[in-house]
């Protein structure tokens, strides 16, 4: 499945729930950096804040905070940077955009 169309409930503050929102909208077979983000959602100084809000995030496959990496294309980030790896191995196998990316942490 690519995209999930249950409702989700989202348990976090304002700024956290823009963050999850904006996950959201990566398409599937994509990725975007921390600051990618960052600047998407209006906050360029607030990169960490960005990465935190995306380690905070309860619901992890149905919000893909695994599609954001470091803006140097490495794994970073929070909840083990081996799923993450994981995850996007998986989406690499499904999706025509990831056919020769290689991820590394």
């Amino acid at each position: 499945m690519k995209k999930f169309d249950i409702p989700l409930a989202m348990a976090g503050t304002g700024f956290q729930k823009k963050v999850w929102n904006e996950l959201l909208k990566i398409p599937y077979g994509t990725t975007r950096s921390y600051k990618q983000q960052s600047l998407i959602l209006k906050k360029p100084e607030a990169i960490r804040a960005v990465a935190q809000a995306n380690g905070l995030n309860k619901i992890a496959i149905l919000i893909p905070c695994h599609q954001v990496i470091g803006e140097d294309r490495k794994l970073t980030g929070y909840g083990g940077l081996w799923r993450k790896k994981w995850l996007l191995d998986l989406e690499a196998k499904h999706s025509e955009k990831y056919n020769q990316r290689s991820f590394s942490f």
